[in-house]
């Protein structure tokens, strides 16, 4: 059982949601914090200007209102939004905030991505702790 657990959540697919969160309420143990992560990755600069004003902020916001919605009902669930490479930032917070577990979802992979998405090929391959994947 763990006792710190990172459950990055892409909204990709959103029945692998369910799945990963059911799996990580499993590998908790009692009194075990669980933190929901949503990376946003950068807008390149040159595309900033197609986007309405405040757009980015306007996103965060519905994006964090999903992220507490999945919360709020399970216990010792924390939810945050960043911005940045997802791969990097993911194995940054596991670092920084002394995770034990990731449980994350792997879409439907492209040809170049074979078995696992990009994001959870990277995390699989660099992360110090365990790693669940969900497909």
């Amino acid at each position: 059982m763990y006792k710190n657990i990172l459950v990055p959540v892409s909204f990709e697919e959103e029945d692998g949601v369910e799945k990963v969160l059911k799996a990580a309420s499993r590998l908790a143990c009692e009194d075990a914090r669980v933190t929901l992560l949503h990376v946003m990755p950068p807008v390149p600069k040159y595309a900033r200007s197609y986007f309405p004003e405040g757009y980015q902020d306007e996103a965060k916001a519905t994006l964090a209102k999903s992220l507490n919605d999945m919360a709020r009902d399970l216990p010792n669930v924390s939810a945050d939004i960043v911005y940045g490479n997802p791969g990097k930032v993911i194995l940054l917070w596991v670092k920084d905030k002394d995770v034990d577990c990731v449980v994350m979802s792997s879409h439907k992979p492209g040809p170049h991505e074979f078995n696992l998405g990009s994001t959870a090929a990277q995390v699989v391959r660099h992360v110090t702790c365990a790693v669940h994947v969900a497909r």
